[in-house]
């Protein structure tokens, strides 16, 4: 993952809005929180990266592809902006981190036998809680 670089093609917009938070009088003011727009088709990824980045990005990705993500934690434009790269950069870098391939396993002859003797007694507790009876 080393030598894989965020295209600057990739990145469509970059754009500063007001922000909640810390920041007193200044978050009334300033536009401080960035919102970083980026074509995850640009990104040219393999075709494992792209599809574990579309499963980890989820709501953040709308219809047309691109990838929204919103900084807002830090007073300054700057401070967000970067907070906004570094999240991009962990995200395309997680999207790129294979899964273990899952073994098949069934289960054990004992196993199948232990699950269905505690079904029968679960049974056995419903039925006692039933109507009482005088005979």
């Amino acid at each position: 993952m080393a030598d894989f670089v965020i295209p600057d093609e990739a990145i469509v917009d970059e754009r500063f809005i007001a922000a909640s938070g810390p920041g007193g009088q200044n978050v009334n003011k300033v536009a401080t929180a960035v919102q970083l727009r980026v074509d995850i088709y640009r990104l040219r990824l393999p075709p494992f990266a792209y599809h574990k980045l579309k499963q980890l990005a989820g709501t953040r990705l709308n219809s047309g592809g691109e990838l929204i993500i919103t900084a807002r934690k830090f007073r300054t434009q700057e401070a967000n902006r970067e907070d906004a790269r570094r999240r991009l950069a962990e995200l395309v870098e997680e999207a790129h981190q294979r899964d273990a391939r899952r073994i098949k396993t069934k289960p054990s002859r004992n196993a199948k036998a232990k699950r269905v003797d505690s079904k029968k007694a679960r049974s056995r507790v419903k039925q006692a809680r039933g109507r009482v009876r005088m005979d």
